[in-house]
């Protein structure tokens, strides 16, 4: 990075995060994200984010924030934006060196998509693109039914139960896309055919993405609210 520009008196790690890929991945179960997620971490040497295993890993080592989200978990309450975009920092400062990161399944809102463009930017970073891989239900029914033979998961066992996973997904897609195709940030990818096609289509956003220089949204100017 010596080669680099080197803005006056810069944070160390705002010069780190400000070359970083940021992905937010979607699609449905079943649609094949996980794989896609594999390959793309390879790829790009990013860091996988996933809010539940966050959760799970600030509860197991007992932080100040793991400790909130246990509390609320154990009263059966939802966990506030405001925590787990917290926990979104933490790994973020844990990981200086990553290529970039790699959103599973968040945000689910428009209010956290907001929360998180304005935490990217606290960092001098962005969300590159959020990717959605499509597939018809009735194909996303089959493979769940096919998988569940050896997941041993009971939600992928049960046709109606996953009738309503993938009804619950495509409604909070819907907010979430529109929030991003209006920063020109949103694709749709065909998630059937052969995984490496797809994975190719992928890499031809990121790419196309990565070489253009990104406007910072409003949003992102905006101080986080606790």
């Amino acid at each position: 990075m010596s080669n680099l520009p080197n803005p006056t008196n810069p944070p160390a790690s705002a010069q780190l995060f400000s070359f970083m890929l940021n992905i937010v991945l979607f699609g449905p179960p079943g649609a094949g994200k996980g794989t896609q997620s594999q390959k793309l971490i390879a790829q790009y040497n990013l860091v996988h984010l996933s809010t539940g295993d966050l959760l799970r890993a600030q509860i197991a080592e007992g932080t100040e924030l793991g400790i909130q989200a246990k509390k609320l978990m154990d009263e059966g309450l939802l966990v506030p934006d405001a925590v787990v975009i917290g926990m979104i920092g933490s790994a973020l400062e844990n990981n200086p060196q990553a290529g970039g990161f790699i959103f599973d399944g968040f945000p689910r809102t428009v209010a956290q998509a907001e929360s998180l463009d304005r935490l990217m930017a606290e960092h001098n970073t962005h969300i590159g693109c959020m990717i959605a891989l499509e597939v018809q239900e009735e194909e996303l029914v089959t493979r769940l039914l096919e998988r569940g033979k050896t997941s041993n998961r009971p939600d992928d066992q049960d046709e109606t139960k996953i009738r309503r996973r993938v009804k619950v997904y495509n409604t909070e897609t819907a907010q979430v896309a529109g929030y991003y195709a209006t920063q020109n940030k949103f694709h749709a990818l065909n998630g059937i055919g052969p995984i490496d096609s797809i994975f190719g289509q992928i890499c031809g956003l990121i790419d196309q993405h990565q070489t253009v220089k990104p406007e910072t949204p409003a949003a992102a100017t905006k101080e986080v609210k606790a």
